[in-house]
């Protein structure tokens, strides 16, 4: 098949709910001769794979990876929903196989599909429907997420008026809710640059909203309404209580500094790969609360000998982008810090008094 070596299994299964590498949640026990009109019937189809560039991983909350895509396509003619089991190596594919725990096994490289004598329907169906095109096309369709279609948005300049000091429409909302997180609020003025371009109707191709980016998921998780991200002060507002939760995720660094520039790796790329990155420096020797010294281990996670190191979890990772991030917001954040708040007297590590707060929406 190209690029996509997806396996049948035919022997009994048990229908599961995993996480990165296996781990079960859930397990229901299902009968013998799964076939196609089972799968429909149940709703899914169940592949096992690897993670990597080629295979399956997580992009800003969106699924990529050739096989993965192909794969996604094949559910799709079927009608079915699509559940990945991420393997840690190809015997524990190979397992999986055997003991009929997954529907297909994409592999890392390049083969034949293989049909379970029991699955003739299932292998039917997909010999009827793949053809050796489906691999460049669903290459050229990753690379079009990644590239032209990543964010739409407008863009605007990320300085409203320098000379009156005023960085965009939304400094008022930055001041504020800054105070929360004890940041400057000039550094997230230069986050939500970096995410939007101060456009607060940006989209981005994983269904990132706003001015601050926020995936549907992660307002479900704030309990923030989706209908309401393209609110400038809602979108803000929930872009900083997700912060203050990633802060106390890394509350083990305490530097200020370092921590806040694992926040925004972790805001970027996910803070478990960030926690891989880190994992390996440590063992590496490196000092893996100093973000200079791990930012290399979240580049090298793009290369099979590191995201595949008994170390990493939550395998493959786009990393250079995720340094790229960090490195961007600093730079235009040391050039905003020119910019004085109308609040002269502010400090961020100083408290507020209760009457002084700003009034919220609820979250």
């Amino acid at each position: 098949m190209g690029a996509a070596l997806l396996l049948f299994s035919c022997q009994q299964r048990q229908e599961r709910v995993v996480t990165p590498y296996g781990s079960v949640l859930d397990s229901v026990a299902v009968t013998e001769d799964f076939d196609l009109d089972d799968i429909q019937t149940n709703g899914e189809l169940i592949v096992a794979t690897v993670s990597g560039p080629e295979t399956y991983y997580d992009y800003h909350g969106r699924q990529l990876g050739t096989q993965y895509l192909i794969c996604q396509h094949f559910a799709d003619s079927l009608g079915v929903r699509l559940r990945i089991d991420v393997c840690r190596d190809s015997a524990e594919l190979k397992r999986r196989l055997q003991d009929g725990e997954a529907d297909l096994v994409a592999w890392p490289t390049p083969g034949e599909i293989e049909v379970g004598a029991e699955k003739p329907e299932l292998a039917e169906e997909l010999a009827l429907w793949y053809h050796p095109d489906r691999i460049a096309a669903a290459k050229k369709e990753e690379q079009e997420l990644l590239t032209v279609r990543k964010v739409r948005r407008r863009i605007f300049s990320p300085m409203l008026d320098k000379r009156g000091g005023i960085i965009s429409h939304y400094d008022q909302y930055f001041i504020t809710y800054s105070r929360d997180i004890r940041w400057d609020w000039r550094l997230l003025a230069a986050q939500c640059y970096q995410e939007s371009t101060f456009d607060p109707k940006a989209v981005s191709f994983a269904g990132a909203k706003g001015l601050m980016q926020i995936m549907p998921g992660t307002a479900d998780h704030l309990g923030v309404s989706r209908s309401r991200l393209y609110e400038p002060e809602v979108n803000i507002a929930a872009a900083t209580k997700y912060i203050a939760q990633l802060q106390r995720t890394f509350a083990d660094i305490g530097d200020h500094y370092e921590r806040t520039n694992f926040v925004l790796a972790s805001y970027n790329g996910g803070s478990h790969h960030i926690r891989d990155a880190m994992a390996l420096a440590k063992r590496d020797g490196k000092n893996n609360h100093r973000w200079s010294e791990v930012a290399p281990y979240v580049l090298r996670l793009a290369h099979p000998r590191y995201y595949n190191d008994p170390i990493v979890k939550y395998g493959y990772m786009r990393g250079s982008e995720t340094v790229d991030y960090v490195a961007k917001i600093r730079q235009r954040y040391a050039g905003y810090q020119g910019v004085k708040s109308p609040h002269m007297g502010f400090h961020p590590s100083q408290p507020r008094k209760a009457d002084q707060r700003k009034k919220k929406y609820d979250l």
